[in-house]
């Protein structure tokens, strides 16, 4: 990461741990996209990194719960300010349902990944947080989608992840990735359940899901 993206990333997280919505928001659009900085760089190294050292800053009960929320709810306020501002790709003909499984709470890493892949040209259905693995099987069955997401961020949600997976392979063949911080800690996850660890970056992710789906870079 840059200094310039690294100086944006400290000052977009004072404006969070203040409260400051319309400053985190005027960092993104004036001092990030203003100079020239892509949305993708924005979304991670800005917002994404921000959010890690909130959750960090958390763990070690520097933050309270209040102030890590008021955080997640700027940064959805973010990524909505970015996501009016860019233009997406042609479509790329490619549907994606992304879901956080049942019980998780945290949706931002999801809503990273929707807003990216919409861009990229893919049809998204994102259903956000705590989806319940019965509802997730019934969207997943009537919308037979190429590609199929799903998201845990906390490690006492693995077990929902496997019903998730298990129900969504009852009722479609297509492929399905996984992703957020419960999956990087339990790196043998995938193959176990026959899936694909999404990329850390946009690109990487973006790399994945087209080859997923068989569409050329």
């Amino acid at each position: 990461m840059t200094p310039a993206l690294t100086e944006l990333r400290d000052c977009y997280l004072r404006a969070q741990l203040a409260g400051d919505r319309r400053e985190a928001v005027r960092l993104l659009l004036e001092d990030g996209l203003g100079a020239g900085v892509g949305i993708d760089d924005l979304q991670v190294h800005v917002i994404r990194a921000a959010q890690n050292e909130i959750g960090r800053l958390w763990q070690l009960n520097r933050v309270s719960i209040a102030q890590e929320h008021m955080a997640t709810a700027i940064s959805h306020l973010s990524l909505a300010a970015l996501f009016e501002r860019a233009t997406p790709k042609a479509p790329l003909g490619k549907s994606v349902l992304l879901a956080c499984v049942e019980g998780e709470l945290h949706e931002l890493p999801a809503r990273l990944v929707a807003d990216a892949l919409e861009l990229e040209g893919f049809d998204v259905r994102y259903l956000g947080a705590n989806v319940p693995t019965a509802n997730l099987v019934t969207a997943v069955r009537e919308e037979q989608p190429d590609l199929i997401g799903l998201s845990v961020t906390m490690s006492f949600n693995l077990p929902a992840l496997r019903s998730a997976v298990a129900g969504v392979r009852e009722v479609c063949d297509r492929p399905v990735f996984i992703g957020g911080h419960a999956t990087r800690w339990s790196p043998s996850l995938a193959g176990e359940l026959g899936v694909t660890q999404a990329g850390d970056s946009a690109s990487e992710l973006v790399a994945t899901a087209r080859r997923l789906v068989g569409v050329e870079p």
